[in-house]
């Protein structure tokens, strides 16, 4: 899972979180500050990988492609 930098600069945000999730998380000390942020940063994260798949699509249907067609580069050599 992605981590935020702890010596980030640090930015107010309000946020709106479901009552019962946050008393929840406060009866078990989670630290709701940092939970936001590992959750938000995950999510970035996937987004990035969604988008990176998307710009890329040709390159891998082509390199798909080339396999499927010749074989694995240098299967020959392969121990396993």
């Amino acid at each position: 899972m992605p981590r935020a930098s702890t010596n980030a600069a640090r930015q107010a945000a309000n946020l709106s979180i479901d009552a019962n999730l946050m008393k929840e998380a406060k009866g078990l000390d989670v630290n709701m500050s940092r939970a936001a942020e590992a959750g938000i940063a995950e999510a970035v994260a996937a987004e990035k990988a969604r988008l990176w798949k998307i710009e890329n699509r040709a390159a891998i249907e082509s390199w798909n492609a080339y396999v499927e067609e010749h074989g694995l580069p240098l299967a020959e050599f392969r121990q396993f």
